[in-house]
């Protein structure tokens, strides 16, 4: 039996140093890998390469991480890449942003290579296993939300919304479990793969993310004030 192909890593960062260090050790973990030291390549790089996740420094002059997710984002075929923010920022305000932005995650500078691998790990542990644990339905509703698990598509009022692999096993956790309420920890745990100690903040910034592309039906997931979220009939 042939072996999977290795999954393919995009490091993006200004500092050589740094991608000659992340080369290092994805290869290490048997990753295939190429990296980019300016920015301004990103784009036609990313396109023939098509990475299986990209890990991007929000710190690089011209063409900064966040308009750089912006512009994945905003791309057909790109969109639903898993991106890993590196930043020397600090702030809540730059690392919500980017989540904002469609990031599955950050890790702030100086950072552990080995946590970035366990982070790294998580994601293409969840887009390889999307159906561990779930029942044996396909096809989930809530209201005029119609979640279909085999093809991963989303629909709100028979239209098509493009999620990310995080926004979309975040939605299908909710709806799947509706009207019993999902604490921000128990959420870390079972999308993200997390301990529970890492900042509930990137919970909120998904739901607010997630509700946006609802439109219409976005209050069918409700807040419970210093608990979590739920999934509520309409």
């Amino acid at each position: 039996m042939k072996n999977a192909p290795a999954k393919k890593i995009l490091v993006v960062d200004d500092e050589h140093d740094v991608t000659e260090l992340l080369a290092y050790k994805f290869k290490q973990e048997g990753y295939e890998v190429q990296v980019i030291n300016d920015p301004l390549l990103i784009m036609g790089r990313a396109r023939q390469y098509q990475p299986d996740l990209v890990v991007l420094d929000i710190m690089m002059p011209e063409l900064n991480g966040l308009q750089v997710c912006r512009m994945l984002r905003a791309d057909a075929v790109m969109k639903t890449i898993p991106i890993i923010f590196l930043t020397a920022r600090g702030e809540s305000e730059d690392r919500v942003k980017g989540l904002e932005m469609g990031a599955d995650d950050y890790l702030p500078k100086p950072f552990d290579t080995r946590e970035l691998m366990l982070r790294v790990q998580s994601i293409f542990k969840r887009l390889a296993q999307p159906g561990a644990g779930a029942p044996a339905e396909k096809i989930f509703q809530l209201g005029k939300i119609v979640i279909d698990v085999e093809k991963h598509q989303l629909t709100v009022r028979g239209q098509h919304v493009e999620l990310t692999a995080t926004e979309f096993k975040l939605l299908r956790l909710l709806v799947e479990r509706k009207g019993r309420v999902q604490s921000r920890e128990h959420l870390l745990v079972n999308v993200w793969n997390y301990e529970a100690d890492i900042e509930t903040r990137t919970v909120d910034t998904h739901i607010r993310r997630l509700r946006e592309k609802l439109g219409p039906e976005a209050d069918l997931i409700e807040t419970v004030r210093g608990v979590g979220y739920r999934a509520v009939e309409g």
